[in-house]
This record gives C-alpha cells, sequence and structure tokens, in this order.
C-alpha cells in the first residue's frame, strides 16, 4: 500500500491517510496505517532495529486526509502538548444532507462515548463524563440537498463532526452509523482532513500540511474542492 507523502523531515511524517484504514491496531487485525509507515521508513531509510513512530493524534477509521506523526520523542511530547492546548489547527471537509439555515456558525455540545457500542451522542454537561465538544463551520457550496462544508474542529473529541451534524438533523454522507435513514449501505463517508497546522516542535516555523479529497462522489460535486 502506498501512502502519499504530505511533509517529512527529521522529526515529522506527514501523509494522507487512506479511507478505511484504521490509525492503529485494532481487534480487526487489518493492517494499520502506523506499522506500515514504520515499515515505509525501515525500508526507505535501511534502518536496524525498530523505527520509532508517535501516534499524536487520531482519524476515524473510515476518513481520510491529512495525519501527522512524529519521528522523535521530542517531537511526539511537544506536538500532543500542542494539541491539548488547542494550539493545532485541525480543518476538515464535509459533505452533509440538508441545507443549514445558518451558512456559518458554532456548534457546541457535550457528548459522550459508549465504549462498548462505540457510539458517541449528545448529551447534559452535567452528565458522568459527558466532554465539551466544539466546531466551527462555513457552508461552501451547495447541491441537491447536499451541502459542502468547511469545519474547523477545535476539540478533538470521538465521532465529533459526525454526531454534532447529525444531531441537528444534518447527518454526513455515507455514515452509516449516525445517518442510516439517508444514506445507503456501501456509501463511503464524506468527510476528509483537509489541513493541519501547527508551529514545527523543534524548528518553530509555521507548518501546514494540506489534502485534497479525491475526485469521486460526491466530492466531485463541488467546484470549491
Amino acid at each position: 500500500m502506498e501512502i502519499p507523502i504530505l511533509h517529512e523531515d527529521n522529526h515529522l511524517l506527514a501523509v494522507e491517510k487512506p479511507v478505511n484504514v484504521p490509525v492503529q491496531a485494532d481487534r480487526s487485525q487489518d493492517e494499520d496505517l502506523l506499522n506500515i509507515l514504520k515499515k515505509d521508513i525501515k525500508q526507505r531509510y535501511q534502518k536496524p532495529g525498530n523505527v520509532y513512530l508517535a501516534l499524536v493524534h487520531r482519524l476515524d477509521r473510515p476518513v481520510g486526509g491529512a495525519m501527522v506523526f512524529a519521528k522523535t520523542s521530542k517531537a511526539a511530547s511537544r506536538l500532543s502538548d500542542a494539541i491539548r492546548r488547542n494550539s493545532v489547527t485541525k480543518q476538515y471537509l464535509a459533505v452533509i444532507h440538508g441545507l443549514p439555515y445558518k451558512k456559518s456558525g458554532r456548534l457546541e455540545d457535550y457528548l459522550v462515548k459508549d465504549r462498548q457500542k462505540n457510539i458517541v451522542r449528545t448529551a447534559s454537561e452535567r452528565e458522568t463524563k459527558a466532554k465539551k465538544a466544539v466546531l466551527d463551520y462555513q457552508v461552501l457550496e451547495t447541491s441537491n440537498n447536499f451541502s459542502l462544508v468547511k469545519v474547523d474542529l477545535h476539540t478533538g473529541r470521538p465521532h465529533q463532526i459526525r454526531v454534532q451534524f447529525a444531531s441537528r438533523g444534518f447527518p454526513l454522507f455515507g455514515d452509516q452509523k449516525y445517518g442510516a435513514k439517508v444514506n445507503k449501505p456501501g456509501q463511503q463517508i464524506a468527510l476528509w482532513s483537509h489541513c493541519i497546522g501547527f508551529d514545527h516542535p523543534v524548528k518553530k516555523e509555521e507548518t501546514y500540511c494540506d489534502s485534497i479529497p479525491p475526485n469521486d462522489y460526491p466530492w466531485n460535486l463541488w467546484e470549491a474542492i
């Protein structure tokens, strides 16, 4: 499996994650992105022994796009700290069912995850284990009762974008978990990690890694892409 490289230096590796590939080993025992990249680094640089590569953030298995890994423990620590401080830009593109009345805005919710069922739901802030979820969105284009939205993610809760839009009646195209009533089995979810931006953990330079969705339906409906 060839993984497109968006950026690489001695400290970081940013790649375009393929859809339906887990980011790390799970119960499915399918080949995961972290191990694929470790094997690739080992082969390309003919490294002896184990390769260090750290996972500092995640993408849901069906989601593709820009993703960054740390190649050193120093970079891993500093990137993880930047993510905790919400100083990393995480921008997504999504296709949703429906046409939001407001063309831009902020969505704020409290979310709770059922780990046994791997399902997330909205909740009261007083509920045990509820965590605040915040995102900003902008509708870029609309067509055939679909909307292309740009999402700036401020908190990285599991399934956050999918749940926040679905809870307002705008499930993502292809989302079988939170939009089963309007999506057909086998459709690919239209959610893409478009841009990750951060201060380089060692060089202290502004670094941006961009990825464009594939030229497939429904992405090919939109001239903005």
